[in-house]
């Protein structure tokens, strides 16, 4: 069995303790005594695991919802309409359960800090891990002055103040957050999540009760927007299907930004409890919870606002774009907006919480592999890497950017490049796995002996890989459109794609760095070290707590 010490000042539980861990590592990873085994015994002494079953549930359940759902959505009502939108936010869910069930299978197998980027490294090519990292840190950097900034406009509902002000004060309380245990970043997190689910099923209830009447015609008043002005929307003026489809085709490659993150949940694998068990259960409730949540309420904006009402497409930024607030202020309901504007506030900073933890723990990972300065590995007293989180915090600076500039074109140049970033990172996430699924193949392992193995493959992995791949591709094909061309658009939409090249290709041509053949690929080592150290089972869930559909 694992053994594990607590510290009694600084709470949070301790991993593997490096006398236990080294002769497990040294006839396992690479032979006696080399960097990368040292690297990796240093990660298990050292790592604090503070991250509980609710916190891992409920980060996978609700730790990106923010102004993605809240805000963004109403634009893409106006741009594609109530169908289009299902459609596609449906269509994007089930691509990313099948991310999920990728990473999960990974991260169960080794739950390593940094997740994905770790498993490139073992799996796959060194240039990878190098080249996926350093785009995970980016995309993550970037999501963070996005998110601040989102803050700062939604204050603006209340507040004329500057601001700098908001960006400083939020930014502080976000860096202070993640200097400190790993568990008060669960804590924080599971306390907005619950408000942010709680915000989701009020206003659908809402939502519900405001269409249950009908009209003069006797029509269920829940259907009358969608016909009139219909389910669709013609994009840009476009006649016909064809404008149609490209509405539809519009709202599905902005989606992305919505979904990013929600894949996140082993980053912290290092520091979660029970990883083996408490990851694979967090991603096989990801298909409810995305239905529920994401698609009931999407489903829901389409019944109560029209797809041609002009406050969509609102460039204020704040709550008043909120497909649900425009309703609220429609039915004469007047504190819906103020609410709104007080849970997204907490969202956007609880989905700048998450992406300080990826990019982080992430750069961290990097550091651990080579592939970033040493200094990155070093922890606080409260098992943290502290200088990572300085690091990635920098990038919050950039948020001053909206001093100068409409808040509303700068958020939505930082959400395009989010999004490229993500449909980037989800199609690495796929290719890694198929290297590990062909591998185990290779070597004749099979997945029964795995710690849990995830449903649908390899199809599921093939399906998101070349769905997403198709979306990054088409991502920016509105600038294409004659009178439409934008250079800012077509950078954020496309820059990905080049930089990622550029990242391995350097990388793989300054290092000599190889492929992992199949036969390689160090399956059997992983699965020895989660043999000889079996995770304790949580009991099953008793009484009222069967009920629990949240976090048990």
């Amino acid at each position: 069995m694992n053994s594990h010490a607590r510290d009694p000042e600084q709470g949070g539980e301790i991993t593997t303790r490096e006398n236990e861990a080294r002769p497990i590592l040294k006839r396992t990873l690479a032979g006696e005594d080399n960097a990368k085994t040292q690297a990796v015994i240093s990660e298990l002494a050292q790592t604090r695991r503070g991250l509980k079953q609710r916190h891992i549930q409920m980060i996978a359940l609700a730790g990106t919802i923010g102004t993605g759902i809240f805000l963004a959505t109403g634009k893409s009502l106006a741009r594609g309409g109530p169908l289009s939108m299902l459609l596609a936010y449906c269509i994007v869910g089930m691509l990313i359960c099948c991310v999920v069930f990728s990473v999960a299978e990974l991260s169960a197998l080794a739950p390593l800090s940094g997740g994905i980027i770790r498993h490139a490294e073992w799996f796959v090519d060194p240039a990878l891990a190098f080249a996926q990292g350093w785009n995970s840190v980016y995309a993550n950097a970037i999501l963070l002055p996005a998110e601040m900034v989102a803050c700062a406009v939604i204050i603006d509902f209340w507040s004329d103040v500057n601001h700098a002000v908001w960006i400083s004060i939020l930014g502080a309380l976000l860096i202070i957050s993640n200097m400190l245990l790993v568990s008060i970043y669960g804590e924080l997190e599971f306390a907005f999540a619950m408000l942010k689910i709680a915000l989701i099923v009020g206003v659908n209830i809402m939502a519900s009760k405001s269409r249950c009447a009908k009209d003069v015609l006797g029509y269920p008043m829940g259907f009358r927007f969608w016909r009139d002005p219909g389910p669709f929307v013609e994009f840009l003026g476009i006649d016909g299907p064809w404008g149609r489809f490209l509405g539809f085709w519009r709202v599905l490659s902005s989606a992305a930004y919505a979904f990013s993150n929600v894949e996140n949940v082993s980053v912290a694998a290092a520091e979660t409890q029970n990883p083996r068990h408490n990851i694979p259960k967090a991603a096989k409730r990801v298909f409810w919870r995305i239905l529920i949540f994401y698609l009931i309420t999407i489903f829901m904006m389409g019944l109560i606002v029209p797809s041609n009402d002009k406050g969509l497409m609102s460039n204020s930024g704040d709550a008043g774009a909120s497909p649900f607030a425009i309703a609220a202020t429609n039915v004469g309901i007047k504190a819906v907006p103020s609410i709104i504007n007080a849970v997204v506030v907490t969202s956007a900073w609880s989905a700048g919480n998450s992406a300080m933890l990826v990019g982080t723990r992430t750069l961290t990972g990097l550091a651990q592999e080579g592939h970033a300065p040493e200094l990155f590995t070093r922890i606080n007293r409260f098992g943290v890497p502290w200088i990572s989180v300085a690091a990635v915090g920098s990038f919050l600076a950039l948020g001053y950017m909206t001093l100068s500039s409409a808040a509303s074109v700068v958020f939505d140049w930082l959400q395009q490049l989010v999004s490229a970033a993500s449909l980037v990172h989800w199609i690495n996430i796929e290719l890694i796995y198929l290297r590990f699924f062909y591998g185990c193949k290779k070597q004749k392992i099979s997945r029964t002996e795995l710690p849990w193995r995830s449903p649908f493959q390899p199809y599921a992995a093939w399906i998101s890989l070349v769905s997403f791949s198709i979306i990054l591709l088409t991502g920016g094909f509105y600038v294409f459109i004659e009178g439409n061309w934008s250079p800012r658009t077509f950078v954020s939409s496309y820059f990905n794609i080049p930089l990622i090249f550029v990242l391995y290709f350097g990388y793989k041509f300054w290092r000599k760095t190889r492929v992992v053949p199949l036969e390689e690929i160090p399956i059997r080592e992983f699965l020895r070290i989660a043999n000889e150290n079996p995770e304790s089972i949580p009991s099953p869930a008793t009484g009222w707590r069967k009920l629990n559909i949240l976090w048990a």
